[in-house]
């Protein structure tokens, strides 16, 4: 019991932590993509092929998932540490309701990647090195244009953060 406390109390403190965390945040805005800096030319957006694709013509948006993962680190029998990650969507223009009306399923497939990239070790040492996310990412992709169709163009890591216990 005395070996129990301490985690569950740190798995407390971190859920008050997040729900404190998302009641502060200012809300989401929808965000249109135009990386050159020039203003849109809707006459030009259609005419002209871009080599980036849809991003590059504003025709993506992104999609906040609602709530952060929490997943934990296990080492042997123990939760070594915590990771807390936010997501966002990227979807062609329009796809924002199929995502929120699929959520649930989505948030489930994103935490069983998240799961196996913990137990594979992606999330021990230097886990922030471009390898170890583009693999994250390229999985979380793949399960989330497996349930929304390919409307679905990237998912985006927007938050990660590993808390030692």
């Amino acid at each position: 019991m005395g070996k129990i406390l301490p985690i569950l109390l740190a798995i407390i403190g971190l859920g008050g932590g997040v729900g404190v965390g998302m009641m502060l945040k200012p809300p989401s805005e929808v965000v249109e993509v135009n990386p050159c800096g020039e203003a849109a030319d809707p006459a030009k957006e259609h005419t002209e092929p871009s080599e980036s694709g849809d991003a590059a013509n504003g025709t993506t948006e992104f999609v906040k998932i609602n709530n952060q993962f929490v997943i934990p680190v296990v080492q042997g029998t123990k939760i070594a540490s915590l990771v807390v990650m936010s997501l966002n969507v990227e979807v062609k223009t329009g796809g924002r309701e199929i995502v929120y009306q699929r959520e649930p399923k989505l948030r489930d497939e994103f935490l069983q990647v998240m799961f196996n990239h913990a137990n594979n070790g992606g999330f021990d040492g230097m886990f922030t090195q471009s390898g170890r996310l583009a693999s994250l990412r390229m999985a979380l992709k793949e399960v989330a244009v497996s349930i929304i169709g390919d409307t679905v163009r990237d998912v985006l890591v927007t938050n990660i953060v590993r808390q030692d216990i």
